[in-house]
């Protein structure tokens, strides 16, 4: 097993929730495996738990990853922290594979030198997205994580304490008043590769927005991208 390789050109590689095609998503195994190639950044998600803890998982429940059902939100960290996630085959058997704490996220970015491409999973109070930012700049490691997140609020509030962070508003598409509401918030674009073309670049790069998308594994797509002159493509195996 192992990466597909393209001709990215000068576009930037991110690993969609670590290096996922070939580890379980979401873990500091495929964290490493991202980590020890050639990509710029590694991609994924924070929840915070029932006891105010920062853990990475996407999914609002353990459900799917864990083959047992807990509401993230509303489980302590511990109970969290002790389960022992699925493989990519969707069997048991590995016991190294946990929910990462945020701080384990941001310390294997920094130790491989990748940027941290963060999504803000739903929405968080303004408090709690001052707490994330204070964890962040504790690791001495702020300035190498970009900030994504559906929740424009999430990412308003995030501008409020920091304007000087790097942030990408997702969204599935392109709508007439997307620009309009990047510009006014000082926020890039990420976006599902479907929704680009050359119109649709050439009006982000008008407005001086920078475009990464989601999630483009096949080849040919991602060559065609490049070709558009888009930032950054996350993947789950495009290298």
């Amino acid at each position: 097993m192992n990466t597909i390789k393209f001709a990215s050109g000068n576009v930037k590689m991110v690993a969609h929730r670590g290096c996922s095609g070939l580890e379980k998503e979401n873990t500091n195994s495929a964290f490493v495996a991202a980590g020890s190639r050639s990509y710029f950044g590694i991609e994924s998600d924070v929840h915070i738990t029932a006891d105010g803890k920062y853990v990475i998982i996407h999914d609002d429940t353990t459900t799917r990853v864990a083959g047992v059902e807990y509401k993230v939100e509303e489980t302590d960290f511990d109970t969290l922290r002790s389960l022992t996630l699925l493989d990519v085959n969707g069997k048991p058997g590995r016991n190294d594979i946990k929910i990462p704490t945020l701080e384990e996220y941001i310390l294997i970015c920094k130790k491989y030198e990748k940027a941290a491409v963060l999504e803000l999973k739903n929405a968080f109070t303004k408090e709690q997205i001052g707490e994330i930012i204070d964890i962040i700049a504790s690791l001495e490691y702020f300035e190498k994580v970009i900030f994504i997140s559906f929740n424009l609020q999430n990412l308003i509030y995030l501008k409020e304490f920091r304007p000087d962070s790097t942030a990408q508003f997702l969204t599935g598409k392109f709508t007439d008043d997307l620009i309009e509401t990047l510009v006014k918030y000082s926020l890039d674009i990420d976006i599902h590769y479907s929704q680009l073309n050359v119109d649709t670049v050439y009006a982000f790069k008008k407005a001086g927005i920078k475009i990464n998308c989601w999630t483009c594994d096949k080849p040919e797509d991602g060559e065609y991208l490049a070709n558009l002159g888009i930032d950054y493509i996350t993947s789950n195996i495009l290298e």
